[in-house]
């Protein structure tokens, strides 16, 4: 059959797929479950576990909208997507015009309908959750099929771009936030560098979520799209030691935006914290996603444990347990303080750690290590905990309960207990304030930091943040900066 008669019969079937739905009460349809890997066979490999949604799925699905008069999903969303309008794209089968109105705010659709926390966000501020008391519309699987669609189709669109107006800005750091900046000031016509300072791009993109939940070629052609915009990218320059503040100014920068990140780990200094097979969740992610650690030929090959933990319970954690699973652990444990309703990974992520044949042990926190002989960590000391008052975060504080301890046997034990920012921006720019934290402080409204040329977001300002949060500071500071330069 021609491509014709392939594209007609399709029209046909959107057709009479949308007349079946019609008279259909858009309230009563049920939403869509993401097709996913069995969990057999997924936590032996890096394949990606969600499959994505077929096309008669995400008609089906984008039904269900309402097309609010008061969109209030838009502004639960930190890049604000005109979501009303591009699931409505998606419902007429007009997909390629769904993938265009994502890009118009969103310089990285296929990654946020992957890693998102839509159901904090745009999906808990869905007027089935905040009305009708429904599970929402899935929209963080419906951002993702449109953005598949278009980069299977292989007819990728790029943003308008305004004419160029000469002007240079530098980005500090290839991360969402930098990435999400670069995007709105090619947009608006200006000369973009960004400065990576390793090898690969993406930032936490790329050495800090795993391929079985973010496929780096997605990365790649999100990364692409922007290369095609004007953007360029430098990577393995350190700014603040390959190249300086004052270099940027040289070179003529008019503006420069930090988005370097927080890559420097929490460790809980506890005895024993130092034994040979502890590490830390941001040097484990790293050395196995970005530098192939995993096979035990790399030239830097990590330890692979057959009796796991994993302290915390983010979706850091979530990731770090799951890769151990791959790497042949027997045993993987996540160890958390709080219970399992405190913690702060997505749900969607700890259903698919546990259907992988992850452990939890909730209420539990490390007292100390122990080793072997040679100073490999053989045992840890857990402390049993109850929920106690609420603390800042809103969040009950974990209270220990007085002589209550276990013993675990573990021969590898990974650390993500948070991290702090990376510190070489704060220690070697001039003119900036910085917190007791480590991190940038900007306006909150424009992100600019003391000095008005310098602009900054994602974790060096918060300290640790989702990508889609990280992104919205991006898109902020590139429309303040903008509106700075234009003056």
């Amino acid at each position: 059959m021609n491509e014709y008669l392939k594209a007609e019969r399709s029209v046909a079937w959107r057709e009479e797929l949308r007349k079946s739905m019609k008279n259909k009460d858009r309230t009563a349809i049920t939403r869509v479950e993401m097709p996913e890997v069995d969990p057999s066979i997924r936590s032996h490999n890096y394949d990606e576990v969600n499959l994505g949604l077929t096309e008669e799925m995400a008609v089906t699905e984008s039904h269900r909208c309402l097309d609010c008069v008061d969109p209030t999903c838009i502004s639960g969303c930190p890049v604000e997507i005109n979501i009303p309008k591009f699931i409505k794209n998606i419902e007429r089968g007009e997909y390629l015009e769904a993938a265009k109105t994502l890009k118009e705010t969103s310089a990285l659709p296929a990654v946020c309908g992957r890693v998102c926390p839509q159901e904090r966000q745009c999906e808990n501020s869905c007027f089935y959750t905040q009305k009708l008391n429904k599970v929402p519309v899935a929209i963080g699987h419906l951002e993702r099929f449109a953005a598949d669609y278009e980069r299977k189709s292989g007819n990728i669109s790029i943003p308008e771009i305004a004419s160029p107006n000469g002007k240079k800005v530098a980005v500090v750091g290839s991360g969402p936030a930098g990435l999400a900046f670069a995007g709105d000031m090619a947009k608006l016509g200006y000369d973009v560098t960004v400065f990576e300072a390793l090898h690969e791009l993406g930032g936490v993109l790329r050495y800090g979520i795993p391929e079985f939940r973010l496929p780096n070629d997605i990365v790649d052609v999100e990364i692409d799209g922007l290369s095609k915009m004007g953007v360029k990218f430098e990577t393995n320059i350190i700014v603040g030691k390959t190249i300086s503040q004052e270099d940027l100014k040289k070179a003529g920068f008019k503006g420069i935006f930090v988005g370097s990140g927080a890559g420097l780990p929490n460790f809980m200094n506890i005895p024993g914290e130092n034994l040979i097979g502890i590490m830390s969740c941001n040097e484990y992610l790293t050395r196995v996603n970005l530098m192939g650690a995993g096979d035990p030929e790399s030239d830097t090959p990590v330890y692979m444990g057959k009796k796991v933990a994993v302290i915390g319970g983010g979706n850091t954690a979530m990731d770090a347990v799951r890769t151990a699973r791959r790497l042949g652990a027997e045993r993987a444990v996540i160890v958390y303080r709080r219970s399992e309703a405190e913690m702060p990974a997505r749900i969607e992520e700890i259903k698919h750690a546990k259907e992988e044949g992850i452990e939890f042990y909730t209420l539990h926190n490390p007292l100390r290590y122990e080793g072997d002989e040679r100073g490999r960590v053989q045992k840890m000391l857990l402390q049993r905990m109850e929920l106690g008052e609420p603390d800042q975060s809103g969040r009950r504080r974990p209270v220990p309960i007085e002589g209550a301890t276990d013993w675990m046997d573990v021969d590898e034990v990974i650390v993500s207990v948070g991290v702090s920012p990376n510190p070489l921006i704060p220690q070697t720019f001039t003119g900036l304030e910085v917190t007791s934290w480590g991190t940038i402080v900007v306006n909150n409204d424009t992100m600019q930091t003391a000095d008005d040329l310098i602009y900054a977001g994602g974790d060096i300002v918060r300290g640790g943040a989702t990508v889609i949060l990280a992104m919205g500071d991006g898109r902020k500071a590139a429309k303040s900066m903008h509106e700075h330069l234009s003056k």
